[in-house]
């Protein structure tokens, strides 16, 4: 019989810790188009160092069960746990995020060497996971992570979170009057007055959708993708437009239908 390489993968769509016997391109594949039990879908996950072990997480029990089937193929997923996954992991212990396509097109990114600076302005961002709303703030994405877990205004915080920045375009210099252009978000005149009101009260942040999908166009990520919690920040930045259409034209192509 065959060996394989027993992976672990932190998914955030929907959130789960999974171990495999899939590479982790052939596990985005299976993860975003399935099988006939399953629908297809956009899948966003990363890679995690198959030693990280945590009190809480039967991973070495998953992995025990990540074994071929009878016909010598490989286990493609053993659910190690569905619930308040991503605040017990490490982030030291990611390797590598992926960007699945619903068509099964995968985008490897690594982590960078530091988070950049947090700007001036209107910022967009689509929480993934624990939660998944989209907010407007005028907090760049270390401040936002600040608030949201390390020193919260509200009541509300949470122990760790993965979120995405979007592009606002010219409704990040003028939300009243700003071309929307090719922005795919729903019920834009809401989206351009949050925007507006963080121009002229005293918040930080406005919630524009607060029981939407996590699921969002590749097209329209600004800078990449954001996973933090107390003690950490981990930043993968989106290549710019032009390297993806020259070395990932498939899934750039994907990205865009």
């Amino acid at each position: 019989m065959a060996e394989f390489t027993k992976h672990l993968y932190l998914s955030m769509i929907p959130e789960a810790m999974i171990a495999s016997q899939l590479s982790p391109e052939e596990f985005g594949v299976y993860y975003a188009i399935g099988t006939e039990k399953k629908s297809r879908g956009q899948a966003i996950f990363f890679e995690l160092d198959p030693l990280f072990r945590h009190e809480e997480l039967p991973i070495e029990e998953g992995f025990e069960r990540c074994v071929p089937h009878d016909d010598g193929s490989p286990k493609r997923s053993v659910y190690i746990s569905v619930y308040r996954v991503l605040e017990r992991v490490a982030l030291e212990a990611i390797r590598k995020l992926y960007l699945v396509t619903q068509d099964g097109r995968v985008l490897a990114l690594d982590p960078a060497a530091e988070c950049p600076e947090d700007t001036e302005g209107l910022h967009l961002y689509q929480e993934i996971a624990p939660v998944s709303p989209m907010v407007a703030s005028t907090l760049g994405p270390l401040s936002f992570i600040d608030l949201i877990v390390r020193n919260p205004t509200s009541l509300l915080k949470l122990p760790a979170i993965c979120f995405a920045e979007l592009r606002l375009g010219e409704l990040a210099d003028d939300p009243e009057y700003g071309s929307v252009g090719d922005l795919p978000y729903p019920n834009i005149d809401h989206l351009r007055q949050c925007l507006t009101d963080l121009r002229t009260k005293a918040v930080h942040s406005k919630m524009v959708d607060r029981t939407g999908s996590a699921v969002f166009p590749y097209r329209v990520l600004k800078s990449g993708i954001y996973v933090g919690n107390a003690e950490t920040v981990l930043f993968f930045p989106l290549p710019p437009h032009e390297e993806l259409r020259r070395e990932h034209y498939r899934w750039w192509r994907s990205a865009n239908m």
